[in-house]
């Protein structure tokens, strides 16, 4: 085949598409913007043109419903469905959009919704070694029925050999690696002192030498004075940088910053003395605004978030991240993708997965914190951001563009993590609670042996060691499901208990879910609410609550088991009572914002994972009155500001 779609395939698209006509597996590594997308839509088209079922996976629901967007207006909406934890449609669809995370739970429960899948197609497999979700990738691929075959796509997988031969492995059939380098649209490479400028890394290795030479006779007083002064010029950087790359015609530009208060505040910074826009652009960018936000709540409108937001794109400048509502993305990705945004502030989810290149892509640094310490930029994490930088058709070439204080940084590190992606894909397997119970559930102790061992973990480490430490770590958990009546031994056969079968079909804080609502215990809706809100709720150290009440927290306290009761000492329930109570009965969600500190998009995702956790528990239980309480807190909760139809 030379031509799909009209389009003229590449080398590698060529041999990705040889493979799928083989029946085979593909692991393709290629870089952004090279059109690896376009292999997917082989894979699509041939398999619904043959009535059979294709996943496409991916790994945040932004992209879900991106693709699902697209794939509507490919296909038709009939032949199309999305399944993310908040959104369910049309699930029995040839083409069915999922998160991970849903496709991994389908599988380990033998969900017979999927039994009929030909092919499986996990978009941005490097995910595959991330330290908290690396585990539901490999799984996805462990409990895939054999005759099911997969695309696995990637910007870069330096041992995609490696992950290809563990496939083929574990799956016993072919798996082939098409690998593509060279990117559509070359990348150059450029450093920003705070100080100097553009510099190459040798100049910046001979500044530092020399700074380091004169700062041995500088006096103490002149020593702090200088680092406030490097301090300021840090804080102001990017308003230079950003006047130089307009000078130098390299907008429009994705300015990546690892916080979020930080892509606000330099977008802000930039649009005091900056318009990038000219009068027409100025009229489309107000009249898309306008357009998005006509039928939105007031309280959106009123939103300080939602005001700064404006008045900077109406210069041309923008800002995006996670703690945004969705809709306020969603015009930021709009006039970003019809060159109406010229330097877009955000944070690194932007680059996962949305095929919105830009001409420059700026780091504000190369560390960022990782919820533990700070730490530099992995080689691939470094190139699936910069990525983004070079637009196929309109660039000859990308830059990017990474600021640093040259004093304050490894120069050697910097050089190693900018110049070529090297660091393999690494497992990152941890055995949960929730797959021990569906091993015991559903395979026999020769199969549970066999799974457990099929790990990319256990293939990467190969050895008597790895094998010992998964099934030693199985059995010291299976010890504890047993103590506490999650497993019964029958007659040499493992069987759960009611509590077991429970817990097998929970995928949040399984164990914590199960001793609360397996108990003999009843709760209040408002009870049950605070329970899970508590559950699901991730504590971060600039977040607040109004806190007012806690009658409902004192209550529950008291009739929680000491197991249960424990882990609330850390989370308490109150914090979030006044909060969760007010939102149940009705209150704005104008009204909602005075109670915390926590970001609007925050708040959205908080109320979608309560949402998730609910309907987790209804399908795991068989307590009538408990699905009773839970469809009606999903009824009280459920509002506007879920489905966000602002």
């Amino acid at each position: 085949m030379k031509e799909f779609r009209g389009l003229k395939l590449d080398r590698f698209q060529k041999e990705a598409i040889k493979s799928i006509e083989n029946n085979h597996s593909v692991v393709v590594s290629a870089a952004t913007g090279t059109g690896k997308t376009l292999i997917a839509d082989y894979v699509i088209d041939k398999y619904i043109k043959q009535g059979k079922q294709i996943v496409y996976t991916a790994p945040i629901k932004a992209l879900s419903n991106q693709k699902y967007s697209d794939f509507k207006k490919q296909y038709g909406e009939e032949k199309v469905g999305i399944l993310t934890g908040d959104v369910t449609i049309n699930s029995e669809a040839p083409l069915r959009i999922m998160t991970t995370e849903i496709y991994r739970n389908m599988l380990l429960a033998k969900d017979p919704a999927i039994k009929d899948v030909a092919y499986t197609i996990f978009d941005e497999i490097h995910y595959l070694g991330d330290i908290e979700r690396g585990t539901v990738w490999e799984e996805s691929l462990i409990f895939s029925d054999d005759h099911i075959r997969f695309l696995c796509l990637s910007a870069t997988i330096p041992n995609a050999k490696q992950l290809a031969n563990w496939i083929s492995h574990i799956k016993n059939h072919e798996v082939d690696v098409v690998l593509e380098k060279k990117r559509a649209v070359p990348l150059e490479n450029h450093f920003y002192d705070i100080e100097y400028g553009f510099k190459s890394i040798e100049e910046l290795k001979k500044l530092k030498k020399s700074d380091k030479r004169g700062m041995r006779h500088v006096a103490r007083h002149d020593k702090k004075r200088m680092i406030k002064n490097l301090q300021n010029l840090k804080n102001n950087a990017h308003l230079d940088l950003v006047s130089d790359l307009k000078k130098q015609n390299k907008l429009p530009s994705i300015y990546f910053c690892f916080s979020r208060e930080q892509t606000m505040r330099k977008a802000n910074s930039l649009t005091v003395k900056n318009d990038f826009l000219n009068n027409e652009e100025s009229i489309k960018v107000k009249s898309i605004v306008r357009e998005k936000l006509g039928n939105a709540d007031k309280s959106v409108l009123d939103l300080e978030t939602t005001k700064n937001l404006r008045l900077c794109l109406s210069k041309g400048v923008a800002f995006h991240h996670a703690g945004l509502l969705p809709i306020l993305k969603e015009i930021v990705e709009i006039l970003f993708s019809q060159g109406l945004v010229k330097c877009m502030f955000a944070t690194e989810t932007f680059a996962v997965g949305i095929n919105m290149p830009a001409k420059t892509v700026c780091f504000d640094s190369l560390e960022k914190y990782d919820g533990i310490n700070f730490r530099y930029l992995q080689s691939k994490e470094f190139f699936q951001l910069a990525g983004r930088a070079g637009r196929r058709g309109i660039d000859d070439k990308g830059y990017v563009i990474s600021v640093l204080e040259k004093n304050m940084t490894d120069l050697d590190k910097v050089d190693y993590i900018t110049s070529e992606d090297r660091d393999p894909l690494k497992s990152q397997f941890r055995l949960s609670y929730n797959t021990i119970l569906n091993l015991i559930h559903r395979h026999t102790p020769k199969e549970q042996e066999t799974i457990l061992m099929s790990n990319f973990y256990a293939y990467q480490q190969t050895g008597r060691k790895s094998a010992k430490r998964i099934m030693s770590s199985f059995a010291n958990k299976k010890k504890k499901l047993k103590k506490e009546n999650y497993i019964l031994e029958k007659q040499n056969k493992e069987e759960l208990t009611d509590k077991g079968l429970f817990g097998m079909k929970i995928y949040t804080e399984e164990l914590l879910v199960s001793e609360i609502f397996c108990s003999k215990e009843k709760y209040s809706p408002e009870e049950i609410l605070v329970i899970i809100g508590s559950i699901v709720y991730e504590e971060k150290k600039n977040t607040k609550f109004e806190i007012k009440q806690r009658h409902i927290s004192d209550n529950v306290m008291r009739k929680l088991n000491s197991r249960a009761r424990n882990y609330f000492k850390n989370t308490p329930l109150f914090v979030l009572e006044h909060f969760l109570i007010k939102w149940y009965k009705g209150c704005d969600f104008s009204d909602l914002l005075e109670l915390t500190t926590m970001p609007e998009g925050d708040i959205v995702r908080f109320i979608r994972q309560i949402l998730d956790l609910l309907q987790q528990i209804w399908r795991a239980s068989d307590d009538e009155d408990l699905k009773h309480k839970i469809d009606f807190i999903k009824d009280k909760i459920d509002r506007d500001v879920i489905s966000v139809r602002f």
